[in-house]
């Protein structure tokens, strides 16, 4: 199961999984919600720099997970798809338990983690950044 194209695949199923929910939230943000509604709620739960939390999550989830579906700039997308996740479990959900349905952190621990493990292991050879050269992990291309 350590195949290079295991992994491989295993990263484009990873990828495009998590670049779709951060697309549908991102989206939401922008289309359901607007910026200013989703402004206005970041500012009601005490988020700091609402008007600027408000883009930096809608764009970084809408833009960003196009990017992770493609696998381009993956890892700085995944960092920042981490640090959007950060903020969101440390101002919104980690006083409310685990499970989502009671407004917990299970979702955005979910998602940040994927996000860093794409971060660090790369978007495999099946995306953007292995068509450039850049697809594989560090540990990967030293072997």
């Amino acid at each position: 199961m350590n195949s290079p194209v295991v992994r491989d695949l295993a990263a484009l199923v990873a990828r495009v999984a998590l670049g779709v929910i951060f697309v549908a939230h991102g989206w939401q943000k922008l289309n359901t919600n607007g910026l200013d509604a989703t402004t206005a709620g970041f500012e009601g739960m005490g988020i700091p720099f609402p008007t600027f939390s408000a883009y930096f999550a809608t764009f970084v989830e809408l833009v960003g997970g196009g990017l992770l579906i493609v696998g381009l700039l993956t890892p700085v997308v995944g960092l920042l798809l981490l640090i959007d996740m950060i903020g969101a479990l440390v101002f919104v959900h980690l006083d409310k338990g685990v499970f989502v349905t009671d407004g917990g952190w299970e979702l955005v621990v979910g998602l940040g983690a994927g996000a860093l493990l794409l971060a660090v292991v790369g978007a495999g050879s099946f995306s953007l950044d292995g068509v450039f050269g850049r697809g594989r992990s560090r540990s990967r291309a030293a072997r």
